[in-house]
């Protein structure tokens, strides 16, 4: 299968100045996620009304850029910025980690709690639901960018595989990206949109986000090309799904913890 090789850069303004198709999935994404908030702020007993979403989003916002490129230097290139501290502030030069991102994000959700004097359950269980869309544009960003490709497959057995522009080896690979944007995306976004519709114990539905990420990630790694400097380490367990084992526990453990919680109450 060919690779469909998009120019990375809708349009330039000046120069090195432009709109790039991965900013565009970002902010698709933020915009998906804030039509989704909005939808369910109108609901009867909404936690939060329209504003509220607004707001919060934009805190979110700042903690998956601000998140994502620190997970990703400490994560991926520490080695990096031990030789020169300013390369975390080369986000220009590519590198976002969604367990970074996870991590401001839930550094937004403890700010926001204290703003609003709303519990984090309550705001981690209301906009949970709305992180797969983000997840999905973003991989469709990275696919665009021809970036985070797969290991390398056979065309008779995998008859989508492709050859990326930026693979200076010129193998057909799994398109991992897709196998991300399907997963993480469209699916987990399915589970927990129709799980969240009804009330659930407090907790319960980030449980399950990070419990469904976290496999969902573990099993796509497995095709995953790992960066270069880590692919000895691959060859056990990727940094992708070593980071991803403490959300398969954590979601277990918010989950039991939420069902058993409200048993207890029911005594």
């Amino acid at each position: 299968m060919e690779f469909p090789n998009i120019d990375p850069v809708i349009f330039h303004i000046y120069g090195n100045i432009g709109l790039n198709w991965y900013g565009l999935m970002y902010l698709a994404g933020f915009a998906g996620a804030w039509y989704l908030g909005v939808k369910r702020s109108q609901l009867a007993n909404a936690p939060f009304n329209a504003d509220e979403v607004a707001d919060f989003l934009f805190y979110a916002f700042l903690g998956v850029i601000i998140g994502g490129r620190v997970g990703y230097v400490v994560f991926y290139h520490f080695d990096l910025f031990l030789d020169n501290p300013l390369y975390l502030f080369k986000i220009y030069e590519g590198g976002m980690s969604f367990h970074g991102g996870l991590l401001g994000v839930a550094a937004s959700f403890w700010y926001f709690s204290r703003k609003t004097g709303k519990s984090f359950a309550i705001i981690s269980d209301y906009f949970v639901p709305m992180a797969p869309i983000g997840l999905a544009t973003g991989r469709i960003g990275n696919f665009i960018n021809g970036e985070l490709w797969g290991k390398p497959a056979d065309v008779a057995e995998v008859p989508w595989a492709m050859i990326f522009p930026g693979d200076r080896l010129g193998l057909y690979r799994h398109p991992s990206q897709l196998y991300e944007f399907a997963l993480e995306g469209v699916v987990l976004f399915i589970i927990l949109y129709f799980y969240s519709k009804k009330t659930r114990p407090p907790l319960a539905v980030t449980g399950l986000f990070l419990l469904g990420y976290g496999c969902f990630r573990f099993l796509v790694e497995h095709f995953r090309e790992p960066d270069e400097h880590l692919r000895s380490m691959a060859e056990v367990i990727s940094m992708g799904q070593l980071l991803s084992l403490p959300m398969i526990i954590g979601g277990l453990v918010l989950i039991i913890w939420g069902y058993k919680s409200q048993s207890n109450k029911a005594f």
